[in-house]
């Protein structure tokens, strides 16, 4: 049995979402405001690393970088706005939020260990930007699992979005420089989204109304 007393002094959110799950204590309304605060930091850092990139980012690369139609969550079929996320289930929003994240894990590492060696004059803040990337989505992934447990059946579904891109970013400069700006543009694409389905589900979940949400 599950000893519900306190976690000595621990902020995790792993550990606050999986004590709160094995008590009883806290309702799904506040586990999931917890999600939303954590997905919200996930989208903001990852526009503030695009924002790192932009300068100095080669203007070719504006050219002939891959559309977002080329990111490999792209096969995933999501509600195009928040009109159409508004009349998804709150089992298949949360699905879709998994899903998401689980297919991150790897280009994240992908990622973190380009980052080491980019061309760019704040490759070490980027590369610390990037490792605090990891362990939101990890915590925030760990913690909807605890979530999907609670909800219907249908939140623990998650789709398959395998990462065929590899481990290489490119030879030279500017491959680099496009390939890691364009896998690091689809994650900032992939978390607005994740933050804003948990967002609805937290609404939802707070019985507000449908406009307020």
């Amino acid at each position: 049995m599950a000893h519900c007393g306190g976690t000595n002094g621990s902020k995790l959110f792993t550990m606050v979402l999986y004590m709160a799950a094995a008590c009883g204590a806290i309702p799904i309304s506040d586990l999931l405001d917890r999600a939303s605060q954590r997905s919200d930091k996930l989208h903001s850092l990852s526009t503030t690393l695009t924002q790192d990139l932009d300068s100095h980012f080669p203007p070719i690369g504006r050219v002939i970088m891959p559309r977002p139609s080329m990111c490999h969550t792209s096969s995933l079929q999501t509600p195009n706005d928040k009109e159409q996320a508004l009349q998804v289930s709150e089992s298949d929003l949360l699905s879709l939020v998994r899903s998401l994240l689980q297919a991150w894990e790897d280009p994240l590492v992908v990622l973190s260990t380009s980052a080491n060696t980019l061309p760019h004059p704040a490759q070490s803040i980027i590369s610390n930007k990037i490792q605090e990337l990891q362990e939101h989505s990890k915590s925030l992934g760990d913690g909807l699992v605890v979530l999907s447990g609670k909800m219907a059946p249908g939140a623990q579904t998650i789709s398959s979005l395998p990462y065929f891109g590899g481990n290489d970013i490119g030879q030279d400069r500017i491959s680099k420089l496009i390939n890691f700006n364009f896998l690091l543009s689809c994650f900032r694409r992939d978390s607005h989204k994740i933050d804003s389905f948990l967002k609805i589900l937290r609404c939802r979940a707070a019985k507000m109304l449908p406009e307020m949400c």
